[in-house]
């Protein structure tokens, strides 16, 4: 038998953009998974963590390439195969117990077996005596306890994690990592391998046997890390805390044939999805003590008490409109990153609706346009089928609302939201 539970090769997938338009969401990529091995998957938006996993667990095809389970291509669901998801993914109107067998009756298995083998996996996972409850009676932390309950009934050799702790607090989320880690180190379940996608950086460091970081717009595998540390890891150890800033290094390094000042080049780059209020928040941590103008990536999310998930687009941002530079694992304000903090707010618009004229040409475009137009003022419509030519029609849509977030700001131009239409500063009412 092979020690390959999952192998991918020059793995594709593309998906069609609103006008017809192919749009790949991953290229190349290679990937195996062995026997007794956790895995981590990283990597911003746009890197197709999620996809990837939904492409091994059987539930999206690959339009290119080799994916193999045991040696077997992969055509579709797979009983080896389970997955746990972010939102809990519960029929509420079952109880506990129905939750957890449904995987057991999809597979054939007889009633009394099935009640057995729920009742078995309940007491495993925490949640004995609560078989009769509805998932609205449970807290988060209970409700994603059944949702691992019902995937690792099914005995499966592969289980897939796609921010499976991302929606619970930090100590409910802590909890059940270290549960499933237990179940796992323990050998109590008969699983042999475990995939995890996740935003958080200290979670993949402390559960994984690798770590893959994916690179965006196509993913690419970008970089593997090997992690040799014995389980259970201490959050606080100094090798624990190399590897976290090992982590954040590479996810902040930019591609070797970008340069330091490169800049979007093209209308469809994809915005960091995060709005100026944070942005600044940032600047002014930043522009004070401690730190003074520069600060640890890892450190600074443990004093904001945010998830990497909310940071990384902010550091983009700021990274993108000069106020700051990211470079291995540190962020450091820009000579006009310091200005700005030390604005007034007057100022502050100003300054950014300048670097948003000078950094970001999906807002240059919209301003020069406005001004070309008699009236001043269009309707938002263009501009989202512009953005569909590159983007899912969701995402073109987030897009031009980030945009149009910070376009406001710096008062390059207004936004009626009854209407639909964007302005320029002083032109009164936008007419249809």
């Amino acid at each position: 038998m092979t020690d390959k539970l999952i192998e991918l090769q020059a793995v594709k997938k593309a998906f069609r953009s609103a006008d017809g338009a192919p749009r790949t969401v991953l290229e190349g990529v290679d990937f195996t998974l062995a026997d007794g091995e956790i895995v981590a998957l990283l990597g911003k938006s746009g890197s197709g963590k999620s996809t990837l996993l939904r492409i091994v667990a059987g539930l999206v095809p690959a339009d290119a390439g080799k994916v193999e389970y045991r040696g077997r291509p992969i055509r579709g669901p797979l009983s080896g195969v389970a997955m746990v998801f972010q939102s809990f993914a519960l029929f509420p109107w079952l109880t506990v117990q129905q939750n957890v067998e449904l995987g057991l009756e999809a597979q054939g298995v007889p009633p009394a077996a099935r009640r057995e083998r729920a009742d078995a996996m309940l007491d495993l996972i925490g949640l004995s005596g609560f078989g009769s409850a509805l998932p609205r009676e449970l807290s988060g932390g209970m409700r994603q306890r059944v949702g691992i309950a019902r995937a690792l009934v099914t005995h499966p050799d592969v289980l897939l994690m796609d921010e499976a702790f991302s929606a619970l607090d930090v100590l409910t989320g802590e909890t059940l990592r270290g549960d499933i880690l237990d179940l796992w180190d323990g050998k109590r379940i008969p699983t042999r391998g475990i995939l995890i996608v996740s935003h958080n950086i200290e979670e993949a460091v402390m559960m994984a046997d690798r770590i893959i970081i994916l690179s965006s717009d196509p993913g690419r595998v970008r970089h593997e890390i090997r992690i040799d540390l014995p389980r259970p890891r201490n959050a606080d150890a100094p090798e624990v805390r190399a590897l976290v800033d090992e982590v954040y290094g590479l996810m902040t390094m930019r591609p070797a044939a970008a340069p330091a000042t490169a800049r979007p080049a093209t209308i469809d780059y994809r915005l960091p999805d995060t709005d100026v209020g944070r942005m600044e928040s940032v600047l002014d941590l930043l522009a004070g003590a401690p730190y003074d103008g520069r600060a640890d990536l890892p450190q600074l999310s443990e004093d904001t008490e945010l998830p990497d998930e909310e940071l990384f687009p902010t550091y983009e941002a700021l990274n993108l409109l000069g106020l700051a530079h990211v470079e291995r694992g540190d962020i450091a304000l820009t000579g006009l990153g310091l200005r700005y903090a030390q604005a007034d707010q007057a100022l502050r618009q100003t300054l950014f609706g300048q670097q948003l004229l000078k950094n970001v040409p999906l807002a240059a475009r919209i301003r020069r346009q406005l001004e070309d137009e008699t009236g001043g003022a269009l309707p938002e419509d263009p501009f989202i089928d512009l953005l569909e030519d590159a983007l899912e029609a969701d995402q073109a849509k987030r897009m031009l609302e980030v945009a149009i977030e910070w376009g406001r700001y710096g008062e390059l131009y207004e936004y009626d939201y009854h209407t639909g239409r964007l302005k320029l500063p002083g032109t009164g009412n936008a007419k249809e």
